[in-house]
């Protein structure tokens, strides 16, 4: 089964990087970006994607916002946070705003990243 992912990530670098990544895996589809956590909040009331990909720090509205949002607007939507800051603080937060785990951008893509994603997908 293929599910389906929103990027959501103020670097359009980041954005591309990790789209091209997920397109060598037929178990998941991006089915939209978004650069802010406003915009993100508005693309899964349109494209109800199954897994939101949130960067934490981004103008307008931040990932854990963001996250509170979807969380309760879509709570079927499994949330992974995708972020250069990462600490057992922001980890904490997280879970409590209703994100499933939180990844380092410093990880190796095919490491952390992709077993949180196969863990949210079970």
């Amino acid at each position: 089964m293929t599910h389906t992912i929103l990027i959501v990530d103020d670097s359009s670098q980041i954005r591309s990087s990790l789209r091209s990544w997920l397109a060598n895996n037929s178990d998941w589809k991006v089915c939209g970006e978004a650069e802010n956590g406003k915009e993100a909040v508005e693309k899964v009331e349109e494209l109800h994607p199954d897994i939101v990909v949130l960067d934490m720090q981004m103008p307008v509205m931040n990932g854990l916002d963001a996250a509170r949002q979807i969380n309760h607007l879509a709570p079927q939507t499994a949330l992974l946070m995708f972020t250069l800051h990462s600490s057992n603080e922001l980890l904490k937060a997280a879970k409590t705003a209703g994100i499933r785990d939180v990844v380092s951008k410093s990880d190796p893509l095919s490491d952390h990243l992709s077993m949180a994603l196969r863990q949210i997908c079970v």
